[in-house]
């Protein structure tokens, strides 16, 4: 089998701060692929820190995501990626031939109390649940 066939598949995952929607996606990504799917995440103006609301969101579903830092979208990120999932940060997501590109319309959970961040989270999960079978990785859990 040559490396290309045994690769396992890449998301990145982006939204404006990478700080709250696409670092809970990650978090689940990573959860519930188990490390079948290499996972990245990143924001076209990154925050200082992650939302601490997304952390307490996700502790409650069991996935650690204090360790995280909000990272620059960089061309490489994209280009090292299968699927390109944004999160409303439209056009400052750049564009490559060949790459599969999802646009998740989910509210900001910045500023949000933990009641109006869990229907996102829960939101995020369903659809990373979705993108874990059209890769053809099954979920952990």
């Amino acid at each position: 089998m040559s490396t290309a066939e045994s690769a396992k598949p890449s998301a990145l995952f982006v939204c404006v701060h990478n700080a709250g929607r696409s670092q809970m996606a990650a978090g689940f990504l990573r959860a519930l692929s188990d490390g079948a799917v290499e996972v990245r995440s990143a924001g076209s103006m990154p925050a200082e820190m992650i939302n601490p609301t997304a952390v307490e969101a996700m502790l409650e579903k069991g996935i650690d995501i204090r360790a995280e830092r909000p990272k620059v979208l960089t061309n490489e990120a994209v280009q090292a990626s299968d699927v390109v999932i944004t999160m409303g940060c439209g056009d400052a997501c750049p564009i490559f031939p060949g790459k599969r590109y999802e646009d998740w319309e989910l509210d900001d959970p910045a500023g949000q109390g933990i009641e109006a961040v869990r229907p996102i989270r829960d939101d995020i999960e369903k659809r990373v649940r979705v993108l874990l079978t059209e890769l053809g990785v099954g979920s952990v859990a």
